[in-house]
């Protein structure tokens, strides 16, 4: 395995151990930005050098050969390492033993580029999104099930038999590295990318046996397993199943941000939390938290939220605890009492943890659903509770609106039911509106707020309806019939939709406007996926980007302008290809009409030449007429 790391030139001096900074010779007029003691040294005061190792890296580990191998290791390397940009005409440099002439075990690559560049698709001049589709038997890169997006969109991730691989790249797709895994079935990234879980589930082999779940977490970079689980599938089954034999999926849940500092995984009666430094336990030990069944983590804080249900017949209440890491400190807890069900909800900027909780009634028999909301910004982060108009209404779907203070809830038991729209700004949840009587079963916010799709799926046949929620008026309606999946792109412009192949007719995809107007129809048999590339968060402050918000119609000015651009070059290009098609049509046809001509002129001469033939006449010259005697005959 070979070993890539970007460094400094003091990194290098610290890190390897192999790299002796008096020994090393630079090649004739290189010195890698490295000032010469001597003080003769020209300087040409014209001449702009870079002076750093920006685009440089090292790679250790090599083989070391003699000289009549070079050529062969260099090529070598840079077959494997020019997948992952361009590099220099000379930019490979491998450091030499004086006394045996053998290469030192690791060498310097120079690229064009600081970064070449696995974010290359982020600064596409038209700002156009990129999707991953599969369907049919036919594929463009080979994957034995499913394909998936790191969270930043930095890497595609395939599963295949014996291994997991990611790929990327700035020139079209290049595999950059493989995670041995045998059988693996799921996969997983940490948010920050940094990161790979993958998962298998072996088979039996005898009838009195567990399934043997084996769990790996990968270093994406170097492919370096970080730490391996191996136990009984019920070891994983805490929570809700969403993987195989009962496992809870995924099994390990990463703390919120980027950083990817702390995961972690339910055990029975414990919470095992987990730091990325050195990839043991906290503190080495486990949080007790009797009968826990859920967590989750703020999407930006190191905040886990924890649900713990009723024990001893409701003597004990259930009850949702709010704990920081790394400390273990429980910063809130509410209690919660006749609990059937409760699901936990946090807004994307990790503001606000809203958590539905469905109880009992006195009589037991029936069930009514109720809010808590944690403020979790807020001095001693306070709790608000507040219900539906009819709190005896089923609860069908929730959703928070991204980057936003407003949320949307389904609910109702008719078969249509109603779609009501909150805000928690200003210090209490208020109603803003409620939909009667809607086609719709799913909620899908535009990633920019604002928009959100009512989506009526499976048995609504695909029922969609955009809605304006500033407004709080409908933009459109539309169909996509027997749709199955809907999903934005990370810029929230467009809007996919598809039916996949768990229904044998209609495959393909639509992906239409954010105003609900069709762009494209893409029928494809046996289609099973579609997924946009996500996008990293935006590099502007949250003041930047309502300033441009504010002067949104100052900027779309130029931009309209370059639509016009483009349409007028569209209709010239269209024109040209037109002008093209009739010149080679012309031509076309006057190179048949010669070749027409030419064959009637050869027919003609070929008629006006006789050949020699022997002909039989016969002619009368003369007749006589006689009239010959009566002979009788006796």
């Amino acid at each position: 395995m070979v070993d890539v790391m970007s460094m400094s030139f003091d990194d290098i001096i610290t890190e390897s151990s192999r790299l002796n900074i008096g020994s090393v010779i630079l090649p004739p007029g290189e010195d890698f930005g490295i000032k010469s003691d001597d003080e003769d040294v020209y300087e040409d005061e014209s001449l702009e050098c870079d002076a750093g190792f920006r685009s440089v890296i090292v790679v250790d580990n090599l083989p070391v050969v003699p000289q009549k191998k070079f050529d062969r290791l260099e090529a070598v390397v840079r077959r494997r390492f020019s997948r992952f940009g361009v590099i220099k005409e000379k930019g490979v440099w491998m450091p030499v033993e004086e006394d045996t002439g053998k290469t030192r075990g690791y060498c310097f690559i120079e690229y064009n580029t600081p970064q070449e560049n696995l974010q290359r698709w982020l600064v596409d001049e038209k700002g156009r999104d990129q999707f991953v589709i599969r369907s049919g038997s036919d594929t463009e890169f080979s994957t034995e099930s499913f394909v998936q997006w790191s969270p930043l969109g930095t890497y595609l991730a395939m599963v295949h038999r014996q291994n997991a691989a990611v790929w990327g790249g700035a020139f079209g797709f290049n595999q950059l590295m493989r995670y041995v895994h045998p059988q693996v079935k799921l996969i997983d990234f940490s948010p920050g990318e940094k990161y790979l879980v993958t998962c298998s589930s072996h088979e039996l082999s005898q009838p009195c046996d567990t399934h043997r779940v084996v769990l790996n977490i990968f270093d994406v970079r170097t492919g370096n397993v970080m730490k391996e689980f191996k136990e009984s599938a019920d070891e994983f089954a805490f929570g809700e199943t969403g993987g195989f034999t009962g496992v809870s999926w995924p099994v390990f849940r990463w703390s919120g941000g980027n950083e990817d500092k702390y995961f972690a995984r339910l055990g029975k009666n414990v919470i095992s939390v987990y730091e990325t430094k050195t990839f043991n336990l906290i503190d080495t030990k486990s949080i007790k938290v009797e009968n826990v069944m859920d967590s989750c983590w703020s999407p930006t804080d190191s905040i886990i939220a924890l649900f713990v249900p009723e024990l001893g017949g409701g003597n004990q209440p259930a009850r949702v605890s709010l704990f920081q890491i790394p400390s273990k400190v429980e910063l809130r807890q509410k209690n919660l009492f006749s609990v059937n069900d409760c699901k936990m909800h946090w807004q994307s900027n990790g503001e606000y943890l809203v958590v539905k909780v469905d109880r009992y009634t006195k009589t037991k028999k029936n069930t009514y659903t109720g809010f808590e909301l944690f403020r979790i910004k807020e001095r001693d982060i306070p709790i608000e509770t507040f219900e539906l108009d009819n709190k005896n209404d089923k609860v069908i779907s929730f959703a928070w609106e991204p980057k936003g203070h407003r949320f949307a809830v389904i609910h109702g038991d008719n078969p249509r039911p109603d779609v009501s729209f909150y805000s928690v700004k200003g210090g209490k949840v208020s109603k803003l509106t409620t939909l009667k009587q809607k086609q719709a079963n799913a909620l899908f916010w535009s990633p920019g707020g604002c928009f959100i799709i009512l989506a009526g799926l499976k048995g609504f046949n695909g029922q969609l309806e955009f809605y304006n929620v500033d407004e709080l008026v409908t933009i459109a309606t539309a169909e996509h019939f027997m749709a199955t999946n809907v999903e934005w792109d990370p810029t929230g412009r467009y809007v996919a939709t598809s039916v996949t192949s768990v229904h044998e007719m209609e495959n393909g995809f639509n992906i239409w406007t954010l105003n609900g107007k069709l762009l494209y129809h893409i029928p494809k048999e046996h289609f099973f996926q579609f997924a946009w590339r996500p996008r990293p968060a935006s590099l502007l402050s949250p003041e930047k980007e309502e300033e441009i918000l504010k002067n949104l119609k100052k900027y779309s000015k130029k931009y309209e302008r370059e639509d016009q651009d483009i349409s007028v070059l569209l209709s010239e290009q269209e024109r040209e290809k037109r002008k093209r098609l009739k010149e080679e049509w012309e031509m076309w046809v006057n190179e048949w009409k010669s070749y027409h001509e030419e064959q009637m002129l050869r027919d003609v001469e070929a008629s006006d030449v006789e050949d020699d033939k022997q002909v039989e006449v016969e002619e009368t010259l003369d007749v006589t007429e006689e009239i010959l005697p009566d002979v009788s005959v006796f």
